[in-house]
């Protein structure tokens, strides 16, 4: 029995119980199509994530206390110490830090904002610079100014706010020259951005700014900062301004040698490395659980195939009756198992890829996210190869019982 033969016998025999023949393949359509939906949409995720970082600018270096090596992201959650005022007049002096050309503490304010109007508990208030803050993630008030280094200097109790909290917090009223309570203190609105979305690691339009000195003294009560944005004077001098950072940092916070540092400072570099490796295990790991569906389907198929070999015991016998060798029998099986299988990964394919592609059409259109779709391509690959093993090897077993069925015996059954 030639390959063209057994393939046609294969398909005709499929196509006969079209029903049978879907159920049959629905658990590695579903596994393949998990696959490929969540391949791409992690990788989507994980494009989405860096293109953010990127808005950051290549010279920047951000700078977090946090516990312990501070080389697990989980650290920044339990930091041990604060950044401190000590640490920035540090990296201020130009002979610990060469090629600084601006620095920006950052004081995270955990307090609700309200206006006359309500409060908007989606709002992020950070105590910072609003001139180094803008010209970091290139974003400047639409409505009304910046406040300056004399505001920073003063305590000056003023704010620029996102487009969001001024609708949320004023409606359709213009924000500039009203007031916001942060916590129980007020403070003067003084310029409004427009609505711009996601940059770096903040979204813009949900943010309010205002003086850091305002934030420690009226709300926070201390001295201490939530981290620091560096910039260095060319991107070429990134990696100086790093171990420099580094170096200031050991000494001000007395780390003596051999001692893990309770601080981590990240580059840009740095940054999308760490996002690379987090959403590439993790989307790992959400294959390698949806894969379980292949393992089933499988199963399903090796179920189906025996139920199709009782079935079919008279037709083998026939055929071996006619001439066809164990070889044949065994061949038009495994090939009817694989080509079930095969479909089942294909339609798969074309499904976990609607799937992604609806999937982040809405989330760019609906929701304002700069959600790119990607075609997993490796993914696609690996699904059809993985389907068609699937099939060769949950296959076998039953093609091999009908290969070794008697003639005489199959002809007689009932």
């Amino acid at each position: 029995m030639n390959l063209k033969f057994t393939t046609i016998s294969a398909l005709g025999s499929i196509m006969s119980n079209k029903m049978r023949s879907f159920l049959t393949i629905l658990g590695v359509l579903i596994g393949v199509a998990s696959i490929i939906a969540i391949m791409s949409m992690g990788q989507g995720a994980t494009d989405l994530i860096i293109s953010e970082i990127d808005q950051m600018g290549a010279s920047t270096v951000v700078v977090v206390p946090t516990a312990g090596g501070g080389t697990d992201m989980m650290d920044l959650f339990f930091a041990d110490v604060l950044l401190t005022e000590r640490d920035l007049e540090a990296l201020e002096r130009r002979a610990n830090v060469p090629n600084l050309e601006g620095i920006m503490p950052i004081a995270i304010v955990p307090a609700v904002a309200r206006s006359h109007e309500g409060a908007y508990r989606g709002a992020i208030t950070l105590g910072a610079s609003a001139e180094f803050f803008g010209e970091t993630f290139n974003v400047r008030p639409e409505q009304g100014r910046n406040f300056t280094e004399t505001d920073i200097l003063s305590q000056a109790r003023v704010a620029v706010v996102g487009s969001r909290v001024e609708e949320e917090l004023f409606g359709r009223h213009n924000a500039i020259g009203n007031s916001i309570t942060i916590g129980e203190i007020r403070f003067q609105i003084v310029g409004v951005y427009p609505q711009t979305g996601q940059r770096g690691m903040f979204n813009i339009d949900d943010l309010i700014i205002i003086p850091y000195s305002a934030a420690q003294t009226y709300i926070l009560g201390t001295r201490d900062f939530d981290r620091f944005i560096i910039r260095a004077d060319s991107e070429a001098n990134v990696d100086r301004v790093r171990f420099d950072v580094i170096a200031t940092l050991r000494e001000t916070r007395n780390i003596g040698e051999g001692d893990e540092d309770n601080f981590m400072v990240m580059t840009q570099q740095s940054l999308r490395d760490q996002i690379s490796n987090i959403m590439g295990i993790l989307t790992a790991f959400l294959a390698f659980i949806v894969s379980i569906a292949l393992l089933v389907g499988g199963i399903g198929i090796m179920n189906i195939m025996l139920v199709s070999v009782t079935e079919r015991t008279r037709e083998i016998g026939l055929r071996k009756a006619l001439g066809a060798t164990r070889r044949d029998i065994l061949k038009q099986f495994l090939f009817e198992s694989v080509i079930l299988t095969l479909w089942g990964g294909v339609l798969g394919i074309l499904i976990g890829v609607l799937i992604s592609f609806s999937a982040s059409y809405a989330l760019s259109e609906y929701f304002g996210m700069n959600w790119k779709f990607t075609f997993p391509v490796g993914a696609a690959i690996l699904g059809v190869s993985v389907s068609a093993t699937v099939g060769l090897i949950f296959g076998l077993y039953p093609a091999r019982k009908a290969a070794r069925k008697d003639p005489v015996e199959a002809l007689q059954y009932e």
